[in-house]
């Protein structure tokens, strides 16, 4: 019962969390902040089995936090799951490690009838460890002779 762990309404969200919205549909007989709940969990410490490094350290300071449910005005069965995950849980500078953290691993869950990351926001403290790309724009539009255009 992963509510019981990852559904925190009281949680206050911090400026250096990263916040995503989804959009989720459980499956029939799922209450919602269980939904909202699992997406947490399985998107940062969860995991469905007993894993023996659990008691190494304190997951309380990794695990992602579902901390409001919302229903999608006019569609049936469907809210908005705001998830709060802290910058500890990410390898710095690693775009790729933050997605795939955030939704690698929880589209496929079975709680869940459909789901869909809505918006993302990144704190800039994390936006500037990405060291981006390694030349500018002017290299890309040289190499492709693409000009005049975004």
């Amino acid at each position: 019962d992963y509510k019981l762990t990852y559904y925190t309404p009281e949680y206050e969200v911090k400026d250096t969390d990263i916040l995503a919205a989804f959009r989720v549909t459980p499956q029939p007989g799922v209450p919602p902040e269980e939904a909202g709940a699992a997406v947490a969990a399985e998107s940062s410490t969860g995991t469905w089995t007993t894993v023996w490094t659990d008691g190494l350290t304190s997951l309380d300071r990794y695990k992602g936090r579902c901390y409001n449910i919302e229903p999608v005005a006019g569609e049936e069965n469907q809210y908005i799951a705001y998830v709060a995950y802290p910058l500890d849980l990410f390898e710095e500078g690693s775009v790729t490690n933050m997605f795939t953290s955030i939704v690698g691993n929880v589209f496929g869950f079975k709680a869940l009838r459909a789901l869909r990351l809505e918006d993302l926001r990144i704190p800039t403290s994390y936006i500037k460890t990405f060291q981006g790309p390694p030349h500018g724009i002017q290299v890309e539009r040289d190499k492709l002779n693409k000009y005049g255009r975004p």
